[in-house]
C-alpha cells in the first residue's frame, strides 16, 4: 500500500495526482524550483522539497535529485506525471532501485517505446498499421510532403513538415539541432506526411495480472507547431470496424511490450479512413481528462491500484456522453503563437455543473519563461457532443483573464466553427482557419473603452455630493472641454481616444451616439445602447485595464498624455519578442544582405524554439546575439538595414 507519494512534477499535473490522493488517503510529496517555491502546487502538498536552479536541466530534469527528495521526505512511491522524467526509463530504475514504488510502466516498456524508430519496428512485426520511414537521401518530389520528426521524445520539438526537397538538408539540420536541444538526441527520421489527416488516441489500461483493455478514442486534431489544443471523447464520426480496430491495434500494441498502468496509442487516421501507427505515449496523457469524464473513472486512481499490484475492476466502465477539453495558454496565437510572460492577476473560470478545470496557477501567481505556458486545462461534459461543445465555448468566453494575452477567444471561436461543429476537422484546421480564428473584432471595443474611461475617472475624489455627475467631473451650465481617456488596445495595438462630457441631459460621448449612462463605479459600469443596457465589469493593474461583459473581453494600456520622445529604437531592429535564450544563429554576419521573413537567429522560451527573422529585405548591419545569451523582452539582438534605408 502506498502511503507518501512524490510528484516528480509540477503545476497542473502535480495538483492533479494530488487531488486523488487526498481522496485516497495518501500524504503527498511536491519538488520545486526556485521559482515555483510558492507555487499552488507547492503550497497543496503535505511536504515540499527544493531542486536548487530555474532550468528543467537543473532541476525538475535531474533524476538523482528526485530520488533523494522523496527518501529525505520519507515517501514510498513516485508517480512522474507527463513531460519531464515521464518516459525516461533510467529514472523508473532509479526510483525502483532505491527501493521505491514507481507508478508507471516498467522500465523495459518504457524503453521499448522511447525511440519512435525501435517503436516502428515493433508495431510492425506487432501487425499494427504505420508508415514507412523514408530515406533522406532518396526522397523524391513524388515523395512530397515529408515529415522530419524527433526520435525522441514529442510535443512538437524537432518536427518539421517540408513541402520543397530544396529545403529538406536545412529542415533535417534544424529539427536535429531542436531535438539534441530538448531531448538530448540528435537522431530524427523521415516519414510521408499525411495531409487532411485526423489525429486518433486510444486510451489503454492494464495490470499486472494479464488484462489489457481499451477505454475508448480521443481525437486531438486540432492542433498548433504539432501540439495538441482541443481533445475530445470519443472520437467522433469514426466507423464501428475503424473504432473496433483501433482499439485492437492499441490493446496489441501494449501486449506486445508487456505494458502496465495507463497509456496512450496515437494513430493518424487519412482522409481514406486507414489509420497508421504514430506512437505509444507510456505516461497519463494531458487530456486523460475527457476520458475520465466519459467513462466515470478516475485514471489516477487506477494507475496507482495498479502499482500496489491490484487487478483492474472485473467489470470495465461503459462510456457516456461526451466530453471536450480546451487548453488555454498565455500566448498570441495572431503573432506566431508568442507566449506571454508576467503576473496573472486573475483567472477565474467557471466549474460545476458539467464543467471542470485543472489547473496549475492560481491569481496572483507569475507566468514564468522557464516552463510551458499553459494555464490551465477546461473541460466540459454534456449527453451530447453539440451540448457539451457550446458549454465549453460559453464558459471560455465567460472567464476572467486578466494577465498576459491569452488563446482564449480562438479557442471559442474554433469551437464555434462550422468545421468543428460538423467534425470535420484534421490536423490542419488550425494553420487553415488561423487568420478568420485571430481577426480582431472592433465592434465592441471601443465602448469597452468607454467603459474602461468612466470606471477611472468615477475613481477620482468627488466633486458633487456623491452623484454620479460629479464623480465624473461634473457638469457645467456653460460647455467645456470633452474628458479624454487614450487607451491601446491589447495584443492589437489598435489606439482608441474616448472623449465624454457630462451634461444635464447625460453622457455626450462623441463617438457613441445613443448611449445613456446608467452606473459608474471603479469597477462596474452600466450604459444604456440604442435601449438595451450593457454591464462592463473593470479591473485595473496598473496600466493595464480589463473590461469582461457578456460582448466579450478586452484588455487595454491605458496610454500617458505625454509620451516618453527618448522611448525610441533604432530602425530595423530586431526585438526579443520575450524573455528567452539564444539558441543558435543562423548561416549569416553582419554586411550579409538578408531577404524578408529570413531567419537571423532562435530563441528558446516555454519548451519551444521560436524563429526571430528579417522584417524586410536589406543589409544586416548588427548582430548583438551569441548562443546561450539571455536575453529580456525588447533586448535589440539585430539590426537589418531595409533596401532605400541606407543613409
Amino acid at each position: 500500500m502506498i502511503r507518501s507519494l512524490l510528484v516528480a512534477n509540477r503545476a497542473e499535473i502535480a495538483r492533479r495526482i494530488f487531488r486523488t490522493c487526498r481522496e485516497l488517503g495518501i500524504a503527498t510529496v511536491a519538488v520545486h524550483s526556485d521559482p515555483d517555491a510558492a507555487a499552488p502546487h507547492v503550497r497543496e502538498a503535505d511536504a515540499a522539497v527544493r531542486l536548487p536552479g530555474a532550468a528543467p536541466a537543473d532541476t525538475y530534469l535531474r533524476a538523482d535529485l528526485i530520488v533523494k527528495a522523496a527518501l529525505a521526505a520519507g515517501a514510498d512511491a513516485v508517480h512522474p506525471g507527463y513531460g519531464f522524467l515521464s518516459e525516461n526509463a533510467d529514472f523508473a530504475r532509479a526510483v525502483t532501485d532505491a527501493g521505491l514504488t514507481w507508478v508507471g510502466p516498467p522500465p523495459e516498456a518504457i524503453e521499448a517505446m522511447a525511440s519512435k524508430t525501435r517503436a516502428k519496428d515493433l508495431m510492425r512485426a506487432a501487425g499494427v498499421p504505420l508508415l514507412a520511414p523514408l530515406d533522406p537521401d532518396r526522397a523524391t518530389p513524388d515523395d512530397l510532403p515529408l515529415l522530419v520528426k524527433a526520435a525522441a521524445g514529442g510535443g512538437g520539438r524537432g518536427m518539421r513538415v517540408v513541402h520543397d526537397l530544396a529545403a529538406l538538408p536545412a529542415e533535417l539540420t534544424s529539427a536535429r539541432a531542436e531535438a539534441l536541444s530538448a531531448f538530448g538526441d540528435a537522431e530524427v527520421f523521415l516519414e510521408p506526411y499525411v495531409e487532411g489527416a485526423r489525429h486518433v488516441e486510444v486510451q489503454i489500461l492494464a495490470d499486472a495480472h494479464g488484462e489489457v483493455r481499451s477505454l475508448g478514442t480521443r481525437d486531438c486534431s486540432l492542433q498548433r507547431r504539432h501540439q495538441k489544443v482541443i481533445e475530445e471523447a470519443p472520437a467522433p464520426q469514426l466507423p464501428d470496424e475503424l473504432r473496433h480496430a483501433l482499439d485492437e491495434a492499441a490493446v496489441g500494441a501494449a501486449r506486445a511490450i508487456g505494458y502496465r498502468g495507463a497509456g496512450t496509442v496515437e494513430f493518424l487516421v487519412g482522409r481514406d479512413g486507414r489509420p497508421y501507427f504514430l506512437e505509444m505515449n507510456t505516461r497519463l496523457q494531458v487530456e486523460h481528462p475527457v476520458t475520465e469524464c466519459v467513462y466515470g473513472v478516475d485514471l489516477v486512481a487506477l494507475q496507482l491500484r495498479v502499482a500496489e499490484g491490484e487487478p483492474l475492476p472485473a467489470e470495465p466502465p461503459r462510456p457516456r456522453g461526451h466530453a471536450v477539453e480546451a487548453r488555454l495558454y498565455a500566448e498570441d496565437p495572431a503573432a506566431g503563437w508568442r507566449p506571454g510572460t508576467g503576473t496573472m492577476h486573475r483567472l477565474a473560470l467557471a466549474e460545476g455543473a458539467g464543467l471542470r478545470v485543472d489547473s496549475g496557477l492560481a491569481d496572483g501567481d507569475d507566468i514564468t519563461v522557464h516552463y510551458d505556458p499553459m494555464l490551465a486545462k477546461v473541460i466540459a461534459w454534456a449527453p451530447t457532443r453539440a451540448e457539451a461543445v457550446r458549454r465549453l465555448a460559453h464558459a471560455l468566453e465567460r472567464a476572467r483573464l486578466h494577465g498576459p494575452v491569452t488563446n482564449r477567444d480562438l479557442l471559442v471561436r474554433a469551437l464555434r466553427h462550422p468545421e468543428f461543429q460538423d467534425a470535420r476537422m484534421d490536423t490542419g484546421f488550425l494553420e487553415r482557419h488561423l487568420k478568420d480564428l485571430t481577426a480582431t473584432d472592433e465592434t465592441t471595443t471601443p465602448l469597452a473603452a468607454l467603459a474602461a474611461a468612466l470606471a477611472d475617472a468615477a475613481q477620482r475624489p468627488a466633486t458633487g455630493a456623491g452623484t454620479v455627475a460629479g464623480r465624473l467631473g461634473g457638469w457645467r451650465n456653460v460647455p467645456s472641454q470633452p474628458q479624454l481617456k487614450a487607451y491601446r488596445s491589447e495584443p492589437d495595438g489598435t489606439e482608441h481616444e474616448v472623449r465624454y462630457r457630462l451634461t444635464r441631459d447625460g453622457l455626450i460621448a462623441d463617438d457613441h451616439p445613443n448611449t445613456r449612462l446608467i452606473e459608474a463605479g471603479p469597477h462596474h459600469v452600466v450604459l444604456e445602447v440604442n435601449g438595451v443596457r450593457r454591464a462592463f465589469d473593470v479591473a485595473a493593474y496598473g496600466t493595464q485595464v480589463c473590461v469582461d461583459s457578456p460582448l466579450g473581453a478586452h484588455a487595454f494600456t491605458a496610454l500617458p498624455r505625454f509620451p516618453d520622445p527618448t522611448a525610441r529604437t533604432e530602425p530595423g531592429s530586431l526585438l526579443a519578442p520575450m524573455p528567452g535564450t539564444v539558441v543558435r544563429l543562423a548561416d549569416v554576419a553582419v554586411g550579409d544582405r538578408v531577404e524578408a521573413g529570413q531567419a537571423i537567429l532562435w530563441l528558446e522560451a516555454m519548451k519551444m524554439e521560436h524563429r526571430v527573422t528579417a522584417p524586410a529585405a536589406g543589409v544586416l548591419s548588427a548582430l548583438h546575439a551569441t548562443p546561450g545569451r539571455q536575453v529580456e523582452v525588447g533586448a535589440v539582438l539585430a539590426v537589418v538595414v531595409a533596401e532605400g534605408d541606407e543613409t
